[in-house]
């Protein structure tokens, strides 16, 4: 009986290394994923042969590093975002980011790729001041190259939303614009390029801005719905009813379950039956209501969001 629980024991051992998701002692050996949990902050380990179990606490000062693959958190969320389901996305990245936690400073740890990714999903989701509060600390991490190029469009965003200087923030977004390739850069960039055209109720730049999303930038996959939202909202502004309900529509189908898809019903319900507005006609009306140049433009219930 003794022999089979070790046996039973050396397997679990087995498999929790198939996933590669060990704690590295400083003595070499190793603590699958599958033998530890986190209590109160502590790191417990469980040992069990036959009906028998042991426990003890792991000493952080005796831990060498991580072994850890890419976290299933990371992933999940991605997909998350890109069907619109932003809330969920940010529930599961605070769930890795306070696992993480657990390990800050030790070598393989992801705390600083999960905690920025929190940030980013906060942002995407419109959660302002748990952003502005998160940027000390995001600031004090030991950050890469294309992170802290990550953080410049965190804090780009943020002046988006509490200043007028418009041609200021376009200037900026542009500069970063040549200084990268990255894609998810882009999309971030212009998501802010087209939020300022929208503040300034330049309705046709706000459309194209929002549109290179899905057009140039697709592979970001997680920037995609709420783009597409944001471009049906800016139709409706257009007052391209008809052309916004058939967007809306797509939306719906495209995402659903999500808060994208919720909104989309909402607006699509709001314009139901109303035809195209002739553009001339379209023009006139925006011309009488166009803010003054460096003036923060009234804010709207359908006013699309980055």
């Amino acid at each position: 009986m003794r022999t089979f629980a070790l046996l039973l024991s050396f397997f679990a051992a087995i498999a929790g290394s198939a996933f590669g998701q060990a704690i590295v002692l400083k003595d070499g050996n190793r603590i699958f994923s599958s033998e530890f949990s986190l209590q109160d902050g502590k790191i417990v380990r469980t040992i069990q042969i036959g009906e028998q179990k042991a426990t003890s606490v792991v000493d952080k000062k005796n831990i060498d590093s991580l072994e850890w693959p890419y976290p299933a958190e990371l992933t999940e969320s991605a997909d998350l975002l890109a069907k619109g389901k932003t809330e969920e996305a940010i529930v599961v990245l605070k769930k890795g980011r306070d696992f993480f936690e657990n390990f800050e400073g030790i070598e393989g740890n992801w705390y600083v790729d999960i905690y920025f990714a929190y940030i980013e999903a906060l942002n995407q989701g419109g959660k302002f001041d748990d952003v502005v509060k998160s940027l000390p600390a995001l600031r004090a991490l030991k950050l890469t190259e294309a992170q802290k190029m990550r953080l410049r469009i965190i804090q780009l965003d943020i002046e988006r939303q509490t200043t007028s200087d418009y041609a200021a923030i376009i200037a900026e977004a542009q500069g970063i614009l040549k200084e990268t390739d990255d894609s998810a850069i882009g999309a971030s960039l212009w998501a802010i390029i087209a939020d300022v055209h929208t503040r300034k109720k330049e309705w046709e730049k706000a459309l194209l801005a929002y549109l290179r999303i899905p057009v140039f930038y697709g592979t970001q996959m997680q920037r995609v719905p709420e783009a597409e939202l944001n471009a049906a909202k800016t139709l409706i502004k257009m007052k391209r009813y008809e052309d916004a309900s058939a967007f809306l529509a797509r939306i719906v189908d495209s995402y659903p379950g999500s808060q994208v898809a919720d909104t989309a019903t909402k607006e699509k319900a709001a314009i139901a039956g109303m035809k195209n507005v002739a553009e001339e006609e379209t023009a006139a009306t925006d011309g009488e209501q166009k803010p003054k140049e460096g003036e923060t433009a009234p804010p709207t219930d359908s006013k699309p969001k980055a």
